[in-house]
């Protein structure tokens, strides 16, 4: 099993594929990485040498930002809005949705399971 990032990559799957469980790399950067270290998109991890493994790694290294580092910087991100107290900030501190989104019905997923008010029944 390759290590990449410090996430075990599944070595049955395509490299594509597989890059893609690394937090921060999609199928767009999968392929780019792949185009710049020169590996074929139709070879699966198990396939690739220790050379080419390493190789990916440094790719990745030295031009994304990925796992923890994106993690925290995200982290970071929302956290400083909050310390603003900005209009986001204040949707992220409740637990609201920041983006505009409707909430009088909806939103489900951001506020959690639907509590029920007391006295509300007629």
């Amino acid at each position: 099993m390759a290590r990449i990032a410090g996430v075990n990559i599944p070595t049955n799957k395509r490299v594509i594929i597989s890059l893609t469980y690394i937090h921060g790399i999609g199928r767009t950067k999968a392929l780019e990485i792949a185009d710049k270290v020169g590996i074929d998109h139709s070879r699966r991890v198990q396939d690739l040498t220790d050379q080419e493994v390493l190789q990916i790694r440094e790719a990745i290294d030295e031009d994304h930002t990925v796992e923890g580092d994106l993690r925290r910087n995200t982290a970071m991100n929302i956290k400083r809005l909050m310390d603003l107290a900005c209009y986001r900030g204040l949707r992220h501190r409740k637990g609201l949705p920041v983006r505009g989104q409707r909430t009088h019905t909806n939103a489900r997923t951001r506020k959690g399971k639907a509590k029920p008010i007391a006295g509300k029944k007629k």
